[in-house]
């Protein structure tokens, strides 16, 4: 017996897969996997068999055609094959996660491709199903080029090879947002991209925080925020949460900053909790820095902060960013808008200024 892959194109109507499997049965062709794709000229059966050894490509291409398939296909398989597709997918995800830059190899891997390619150009409309040329839109720019001989891309390969771009592109930027702040006392923090799994790290640094710092931070009051409300923070439908740990870099190191960003429409709000003994130390002006490079990347047109009158630290950190800014007053809060577009070198009344902290990328494991 041999493994083949077989690839036909079935009339969507009752009994008409029936008919094709019939007639492979016909021939001792047993069919070990079958995949359905759904595509506008009808389903694309793709079947792993095993089948007599006598049988050629000739015999299996005439079995399919009898059964009613049309634009068949036919090769051999290797053993490999018999993992089924979920499976495969499942792997290839796990090995970006600890690789995105072998987003290209995953895919020539899941679709079978000759040749797998890398352009600056945006992909434009989805393009390359039912041909054999495929277009994939890489969101952190640029887009991948596939090609395969045959048989035709189809709409779910498609989308199975776009979903794996955008998780390679994901575990990108989220190592890219891993830094490790040195500070101008030589102390270092770790700063990454926070995830509800931080929440009782985070519940520790509003615990260990002073009422006053709490006040600042929330505006309306000096208790601990309840933990559902945390977890909602954490848990932004658009924006970015920060965290700074002290100690080797993991999840259960101790937190001792947070810095948040959302989005609303095109502005959003920035802001920050520093553990008092942290405080003074420049880790407020650097995630504030961060926040509003990604702000900027993915489109706002401002960022706005609440911030009370009396809250020096945080005017400071504005004022270190080197941009111009308005603000509108409220009583005792002010609203500080930072338009994001370019830079000047100095503010009115104000001589250049230097960061508080150096920044050394590390490669996140």
């Amino acid at each position: 017996m041999a493994l083949w892959r077989i690839r036909a194109t079935v009339d969507d109507r009752p009994g008409y897969l029936s008919v094709l499997t019939a007639s492979l049965a016909l021939r001792g062709v047993n069919i070990l996997t079958v995949q359905v794709h759904t595509t506008e000229v009808g389903a694309v059966d793709d079947f792993l068999v095993d089948a007599p050894d006598q049988l050629t490509e000739a015999d299996l291409r005439a079995a399919v055609e009898r059964g009613r398939g049309r634009d068949c296909w036919v090769a051999r398989s290797e053993a490999r094959g018999l993992a089924d597709q979920p499976t495969r997918v499942l792997g290839l995800a796990t090995g970006l996660v600890r690789d995105p830059d072998a987003t290209g190899e995953a895919l020539r891997t899941l679709l079978g491709a000759d040749a797998v390619a890398w352009r600056p150009t945006p992909a434009g409309p989805p393009g390359g199903v039912g041909t054999t040329t495929m277009l994939l839109a890489d969101p952190s720019g640029g887009s991948y080029e596939l090609c395969r001989r045959e048989p035709s891309f189809t709409p779910a390969e498609y989308a199975r090879a776009q979903a794996l771009v955008e998780l390679g592109a994901t575990v990108a930027r989220r190592d890219a947002d891993r830094v490790t702040l040195v500070l101008p006392d030589s102390a270092e923090v770790l700063v990454r991209p926070a995830t509800v799994d931080d929440l009782p790290g985070v519940l520790e640094l509003h615990e260990a925080c002073s009422a006053r710092s709490r006040q600042r931070r929330y505006l309306s009051g000096a208790d601990l925020p309840s933990p559902a409300r945390l977890r909602r923070l954490l848990e932004p439908a658009r924006g970015l949460n920060l965290v700074a740990t002290i100690g080797s870099g993991g999840e259960a190191e101790p937190v001792v900053a947070l810095a948040n960003l959302l989005g609303e429409g095109d502005e959003a709000e920035v802001a920050l909790l520093v553990r008092d003994d942290w405080q003074r130390r420049g880790i407020g002006s650097a995630l504030l820095r961060r926040l509003l490079g990604h702000a900027g990347r993915i489109g706002y047109a401002a960022v706005l902060l609440h911030v009370h009158a009396e809250n020096t630290p945080m005017l400071r950190a504005v004022r270190r960013l080197n941009r111009p800014v308005s603000v509108d007053r409220d009583g005792s809060v002010l609203t500080v808008t930072v338009p994001l577009g370019a830079r000047r070198a100095e503010l009115p009344g104000q001589g250049p200024q230097s960061g508080p902290a150096q920044v050394r990328r590390q490669v996140a494991g």
